[in-house]
């Protein structure tokens, strides 16, 4: 069952006189109990994606839905859809304020909400977000604990509302390489003993594969490929996608892609990806007939489908 949706969901903005379309078509789906990844690099639109989902932007057009009902943006609304939906940010040191004990940190979300049992609550989140034994823990400021514990104790004030989906930008990103694998391991625990879903957002492929149970790759407010993540991730069909698993270091030949990032303010005619893309470059896509197309014929937005799917006329043309 679908837990959190994005239906045909559109995100512009005004920059300098122009209009930015930073998600220009997405429907994505989080299941209960199910890990999402959405990849994709710098620019592409996955964090506005995920503030949209968030209740934090709101859509140019389109829905999100939550438990099959589209979501509400009063105050009122807003305020019971956060507390069961919650966001887990990059950097836990910019998360707390220094000033705060842990004890504070993970109580202000109970106390905005008017949930009782505060102390319990507050030492069971700890405890669950693997901080035992959590009176060790309660009285200590951010500085004086590691990073790894700084972003223990930010899930842990997600946890503390008992949230049903947690949306989670870069969790790792600012970790070191020996904390990242616990993070990552706390989370899949989470979801196992607490059946939480997550929407894990990253630029990090490797990561997707330790965590996903599907991942979703976006570039230029787009998803161009979806699926179950073995399937994507051991076969992928979008040149995109291949040239994102190429720079993870079993990869025997790195794709360096050619041309400028995206640009939500310029986006190309027929298939978004096709200024950068090594299979057209390389004249791959020519030799399949399809080269035209690529320069000049939109692709269709992709479903909310479980199944795998890739937006690209080349690799529509090898599947036929």
């Amino acid at each position: 069952m679908s837990l959190l949706e994005a239906r045909d969901l559109h995100v512009e903005f005004s920059s300098r006189g122009r209009r930015a379309r930073a998600v220009d078509g997405v429907n994505l789906q989080v299941g209960e109990g199910e890990i999402v990844a959405l990849v994709g690099e710098s620019g592409c639109g996955k964090t506005t994606l995920a503030r949209t989902l968030l209740g934090l932007e709101r859509p140019t057009s389109g829905s999100v839905l939550y438990g099959g009902a589209p979501l509400s943006y009063s105050s009122r609304a807003l305020k019971a859809y956060r507390r069961e939906v919650q966001l887990v940010l990059q950097d836990p040191t910019g998360s707390l304020n220094p000033r705060h004990t842990v004890y504070e940190a993970v109580a202000e979300g109970p106390r905005i909400h008017g949930m009782p049992d505060e102390e319990e609550r507050v030492a069971s989140a700890l405890s669950r977000a693997g901080l035992r034994p959590p009176e060790r823990f309660l009285h200590s400021y951010p500085h004086e604990l590691s990073g790894g514990q700084r972003q223990r104790v930010v899930i842990a004030g997600a946890l503390a509302l008992d949230p049903r989906v947690l949306v989670a930008d870069e969790p790792v990103a600012s970790l070191d390489a020996s904390v990242r694998g616990e993070i990552l391991a706390l989370m899949l625990r989470l979801r196992d003993e607490l059946g939480l879903s997550a929407l894990v957002v990253t630029h990090d492929l490797g990561l997707a594969w330790n965590i996903a149970d599907r991942v979703a790759v976006m570039y230029l407010g787009r998803i161009v490929e979806s699926g179950p993540v073995e399937q994507i991730l051991k076969s992928p069909s979008h040149p995109y996608t291949q040239a994102l698993l190429s720079v993870l270091p079993e990869s025997p030949s790195p794709v360096v892609l050619g041309g400028e990032p995206p640009d939500p303010t310029r986006i190309p005619h027929g298939c978004r990806f096709h200024p950068r893309c090594q299979v057209l470059a390389a004249g791959t896509a020519a030799g399949a007939g399809v080269d035209g197309r690529c320069r000049s014929q939109l692709l269709p937005v992709l479903s909310s489908s479980a199944d795998s799917q890739v937006a690209c006329h080349y690799a529509g043309a090898r599947r036929r």
